[in-house]
């Protein structure tokens, strides 16, 4: 049993509802970011202009980002079970939308209507509380790790199935996949996930407003949006990098973006077993912040150049833009608190898609007016001025142990 886990859950029990909560947020990525990998066939069979193709992309991101301090709020007074449920009922209502809209032949603005729907219902800040109140602060960093590697994993079986379902048998087959991942998403919440006790006994400190006093959470913010701008720009326009500007063949990209986001999301676990070891989220945060600058740049320069190590290099760029993520969930949930954690993921999450959602609009025309190495390295620079915004660790505001 581990420390300070209340005695009715058994360690078998807390990581199998991490990985329920797992599955729940890989409908996130896959309703979010899906549509990022018909680009080519919205470009080739319905004559989308990247850039448009690419707006379309960003539009559940921009209904995500309407909604999620709601959530995020709603997380906090209701609980993650009743939340993840709801809001997945909402997910999986748009991703049906979606896939009926293309069997129809409707164009970009009925895709458009069910894809917004798709992102409102995203409550992308769960899992936090879970992770807070089932394991102690010795395993919270692995434990967000793996949570924390929906996100890859959700590309990868985007990746690996919708450009070659869109290029072998259209559109429509390439949007049932994140119809099928939302219901299996939502079949593991109301059957696997149990809220934690995290609530009772919560004290007068933590349900304080924990960005009034301290700049650390505004900092952490800053930080990952930085960092995740050249995240989402390789996870946006790498199939069409590889599909379009380089010839590989749709299943060639998928499995190569597949392979990246597997070794990402491993990565994202080895961050956090690192930071349980050092007792610390923000310096290996700081060295991810210097990898993925440095990864970024080199692929700017290995694609300006025509070298036939651009793919290569690609790779570990993507797997060094992603290690950040669990590492600031963490860290946020630790210090807000039980009272706050949902609204302070819920702001980070905001800031993130937010980001997102106007950048990848902006990176799609400058690939088209300067070609994707200039896009890369554009993209490099913001890791380096995150590099000196990252805060020094604080005492978290929750204890060792869940607070029970």
């Amino acid at each position: 049993m581990m420390p300070g886990r209340p005695e009715s859950i058994s360690d078998v029990r807390a990581w199998t509802m991490l990985a329920c909560s797992l599955l729940a947020a890989m409908t996130t990525t896959c309703a979010t970011s899906g549509v990022a990998y018909v680009i080519p066939e919205l470009h080739r069979s319905q004559g989308m202009s990247l850039s448009s193709a690419a707006t379309l992309a960003a539009i559940p991101t921009i209904g995500l980002t309407l909604t999620i301090i709601v959530w995020g709020a709603a997380l906090d007074r209701f609980g993650e079970r009743r939340v993840l449920t709801v809001s997945l009922l909402i997910t999986l209502a748009g991703t049906i939308g979606a896939l009926a809209a293309a069997a129809a032949g409707a164009g970009f603005t009925a895709l458009a209507a069910a894809l917004l729907v798709g992102g409102l219902g995203a409550a992308n800040g769960a899992s936090g509380r879970i992770v807070v109140g089932w394991f102690p602060a010795s395993s919270r960093g692995t434990a967000m790790g793996i949570r924390q590697m929906a996100q890859p994993l959700g590309i990868a079986v985007c990746a690996l199935t919708m450009p070659v379902l869109a290029a072998r048998a259209g559109l429509t087959a390439a949007f049932a996949v994140p119809v099928a991942v939302t219901a299996l998403g939502l079949i593991a919440v109301v059957f696997g996930i149990i809220d934690p006790p995290i609530g009772r006994g919560a004290g007068s400190a933590s349900s304080a407003n924990p960005y009034r006093g301290a700049t650390f959470l505004q900092r952490i913010h800053a930080v990952s949006v930085l960092l995740v701008i050249p995240q989402s720009m390789l996870w946006t326009f790498v199939p069409a990098w590889l599909i379009v500007g380089h010839g590989w063949s749709p299943l060639s990209a998928g499995v190569l973006v597949t392979a990246t986001q597997v070794v990402g999301a491993l990565g994202r676990i080895a961050a956090g077993r690192i930071s349980d070891v050092w007792g610390s989220r923000m310096r290996p945060i700081r060295v991810i912040a210097v990898a993925a600058g440095a990864g970024t740049a080199l692929l700017a320069l290995t694609d300006w150049i025509g070298s036939p190590l651009a793919a290569a290099v690609m790779v570990v760029a993507t797997v060094s833009s992603v290690a950040d993520n669990g590492l600031a969930f963490t860290a946020i949930a630790e210090f807000a608190g039980p009272s706050w954690s949902g609204r302070a993921l819920g702001v980070q999450n905001t800031a993130q898609y937010v980001t997102t959602a106007a950048s990848t609009p902006v990176l799609g025309a400058l690939i088209e007016a300067a070609g994707y190495s200039a896009a890369f390295a554009v993209a490099a620079i913001a890791p380096v001025i995150a590099i000196p915004l990252v805060p020094r660790d604080r005492t978290p505001r929750i204890s060792e142990t869940p607070v029970r």
